[in-house]
């Protein structure tokens, strides 16, 4: 597949990721159902990951197969792309990682309003890419 559409694919999964993070997490909080509060947090983390695939496969022309290589391309991405440093996307994406996927997903950490700021957070960061990369 040309990189172009990749990078589409990516970006529109990306944005479809967090729109359903939003909804579930709505539906979860009125219902009191932890787990699609956690489903939301996993679904606004996988936003977060499509987002940076496609940052990298954009520039790059590389599709990262696990986190470890996100952030590692994500590093080399600040080295030669001021605007990837100034926006911190590095740091926001491991802060993503842990408070979302580690914490609320995996090990059930539940503070409504804490999910909530970090869903937000995700959604920034899901636009900050799209933004920088004008798609």
């Amino acid at each position: 597949m040309e990189v172009n559409v990749k990078v589409k694919v990516y970006m529109d999964d990306s944005i479809r990721f967090v729109e359903e993070a939003l909804k579930e997490f709505k539906v979860g909080v009125e219902n009191n159902d932890t787990i699609r509060i956690r489903d939301a947090a996993e679904k606004a983390w996988n936003a977060v990951v499509q987002a940076t695939n496609t940052l990298i496969l954009y520039y790059l022309d590389k599709t990262p197969s696990s986190h470890w290589e996100r952030r590692r391309l994500l590093r080399e991405l600040e080295r030669v792309k001021p605007e990837v440093e100034s926006l911190g996307l590095r740091d926001r994406y491991s802060a993503r990682e842990r408070n979302l996927h580690e914490l609320v997903f995996y090990e059930g950490v539940i503070d409504v309003n804490d999910v909530e700021f970090e869903l937000e957070k995700a959604k920034k960061y899901v636009e900050d890419v799209r933004k920088l990369l004008r798609v």
